[in-house]
C-alpha cells in the first residue's frame, strides 16, 4: 500500500519512489511557468492505475497534499488558491473530462461548444457566451474527445473522424476530428436538465399557454400520431419527453435513437440505439432497420428521437399499421415545411414511389404537427400546432389549431405574445370522442 503524508490509512495515487526524489528549485526550464512545472512534477509522481479507481473527491484531496508538498520543497511561488486549482485540474484530467468538467456539472448550461483549445462557448438560458476556460493545447481537446467516445464504446480518430455518443448523465456528444475539422478537434455537447420538465413547468417558462398544454395533453392521451418539428436546439426533445410522460404505464413503448437521450418514465420501455460500422466498415445498423425490427416487438407506441432519412417511410408505415400514439421529431421551420421534409426523406429511400402515394401515406399517418422555435430572446416556445386534415387532389390540407402571435417585448428584452386559435373542430374529433376527450378538447379551445 502506498502512502503519503499523514494519511497512511488511505491508498494513494502517488508513486512513492518518485516522491522520495529531491525536487530541484533551480531546474533549467526557463520557458515553463511555475504552474506548468509543478503540474509536470505531480504527473511524474502519480500512479495512473491507482488514480483511475479512486473517488474523485479523495483523489483531489491527495493531489492537493502532493501539490502543496512539491511547491514547498521546490520553493515555487504559488498562492494556496493556485495550488488548489492545479490539483482540481489534475483530478479532472485523471477521472473526468478536464476543463469541461465544471461546465458539465453546471445545471444552468444547456450546450457546450469547443471550437479549439482557446475557443469554448456555452449556452445559458438560450444565449451563447464565451466560457472562461482553456485547454492546454489541441492534443488535450482530442484526448478528451476520444475519452468521451471510448466511454460510450465508440471510437474517433483521423481514420474515423466523426462520432455521436452520449455521456453517462445522458448528455449528447458530437466529436469531429481532423482532417474534417480544419482547426483541430471540435466537441459539441447537448446537456439535458436533470429535472423532469412537464407541461406545467413549460407553462411556467412561457413556452406554451395552459390551453396549449391541455390540447397537447389530450392529443397524447387520445393516441394521436404527433410530429414535433423545429430547428436545432429549439426544444424538440424536451417537448417529446413532456409528451411521453402522458403515456399510460401499461403500454409497451419502443424508442429508436441515434444516441439515446430520451427520459421516459414508463416501466415498459425498450430502448434501441443505432450502431456505427466497426473498424472493417461492417456491422452498421441504421434507424430504418431498427424501426422495421420494432414492428416485430409488439409495441403499443414507437418513438423515434429524430427522423432524418429514408426511415421516414418506415415511420409512416408504423403509424399506419395500428401503432397509434407514435411520436417523432424532425428538423423543419414550419409545420408545412415539416410535411415537405417528410416527403423528401421518403423519396431518398424510395425514389420510384409516386408523390401522390407518399402524400396519401403522410395524410393518413400524421394527425398533428407541433412546431417549436427558439426565439431571439433565447426562449423556446410552441410557435404553431397544425392538424394534418386530408389529401385534396395532390395537396395535403392543414388546419392551424394554435398559432403564437408576437406582441412586442418587455423592458428586459423578453418577447411577449399569446396563442390564438380559430376554435375549429378537428377532423379527428371522432377519435377524441372515442377516448371521451372530444368535449375537453373543445373546452380547451374555448378557454384559450
Amino acid at each position: 500500500m502506498k502512502t503519503f503524508g499523514r494519511r497512511s490509512d488511505v491508498p494513494l495515487a502517488v508513486n512513492a519512489t518518485a516522491v522520495s526524489q529531491p525536487v530541484s528549485p533551480t531546474a533549467k526550464q526557463p520557458a515553463e511557468s511555475p504552474a506548468t512545472r509543478l503540474r509536470s512534477q505531480v504527473m511524474e509522481r502519480v500512479d495512473p492505475v491507482t488514480a483511475s479507481v479512486l473517488p474523485a473527491t479523495e483523489l483531489q484531496i491527495q493531489l492537493e497534499a502532493l501539490v502543496h508538498d512539491l511547491a514547498s520543497r521546490g520553493r515555487l511561488e504559488l498562492a494556496a488558491h493556485e495550488q488548489a486549482r492545479i490539483a482540481e485540474e489534475l483530478a479532472y484530467d485523471m477521472v473526468g473530462y478536464g476543463p469541461l468538467e465544471p461546465l458539465l456539472r453546471d445545471d444552468s448550461i444547456s450546450d457546450i461548444m469547443v471550437n479549439g483549445p482557446n475557443h469554448v462557448f456555452i449556452e445559458v438560458r438560450g444565449k451563447i457566451h464565451r466560457a472562461d476556460i482553456r485547454f492546454r493545447d489541441s492534443a488535450q481537446v482530442a484526448t478528451i474527445g476520444q475519452k468521451m467516445a471510448a466511454a460510450a464504446g465508440r471510437r474517433v480518430d483521423e481514420s474515423s473522424p466523426l462520432v455521436d455518443c452520449r455521456l453517462s448523465d445522458g448528455s449528447r456528444v458530437n466529436v469531429v476530428f481532423p482532417p474534417l475539422a480544419i482547426d483541430g478537434a471540435c466537441i459539441s455537447i447537448r446537456k439535458f436538465s436533470k429535472k423532469k420538465i412537464d407541461f406545467e413547468a413549460m407553462v411556467g417558462f412561457g413556452s406554451l399557454s395552459p390551453a396549449v398544454a391541455r390540447v397537447l395533453e389530450i392529443a397524447a392521451r387520445a393516441r394521436l400520431n404527433i410530429v414535433i418539428s423545429g430547428g436545432t436546439g429549439s426544444g424538440k426533445t424536451t417537448m417529446l419527453n413532456a409528451l411521453s410522460r402522458l403515456i399510460d404505464h401499461d403500454e409497451r413503448v419502443v424508442t429508436i435513437e441515434d444516441a439515446a437521450e430520451l427520459q421516459l418514465q414508463q416501466p415498459h420501455v425498450v430502448w434501441l440505439e443505432t450502431r456505427p460500422a466497426n473498424l472493417e466498415g461492417k456491422g452498421e445498423i441504421h434507424q430504418r432497420e431498427l424501426i422495421k425490427n420494432a414492428l416485430r416487438m409488439r409495441p403499443d407506441r414507437i418513438i423515434v428521437g429524430e427522423v432524418r432519412g429514408a426511415e421516414a417511410f418506415d415511420m409512416l408505415q408504423a403509424m399506419n399499421t395500428g401503432h397509434d400514439g407514435s411520436i417523432c421529431t424532425i428538423h423543419a421551420n414550419t409545420t408545412r415545411d415539416a410535411l415537405t421534409r417528410i416527403e423528401n426523406m421518403v423519396q431518398m429511400g424510395l425514389a420510384s414511389l409516386p408523390v401522390r402515394a407518399i402524400r396519401t401515406q403522410i395524410a393518413s399517418a400524421v394527425d398533428i404537427i407541433v412546431q417549436i422555435q427558439r426565439m431571439r430572446d433565447g426562449g423556446r416556445r410552441v410557435a404553431q400546432i397544425s392538424e394534418v386534415a386530408s389529401l385534396e387532389g395532390d395537396v395535403i390540407t392543414m388546419n392551424d389549431i394554435f398559432t403564437f402571435e408576437f406582441g412586442g417585448e418587455d423592458r428586459n428584452g423578453r418577447i411577449l405574445g399569446h396563442w390564438v386559435t380559430p376554435g375549429m373542430r378537428p377532423n379527428f374529433h371522432d377519435r377524441l370522442q372515442y377516448f371521451g376527450l372530444g368535449d375537453a378538447w373543445m373546452r380547451a379551445l374555448i378557454d384559450a
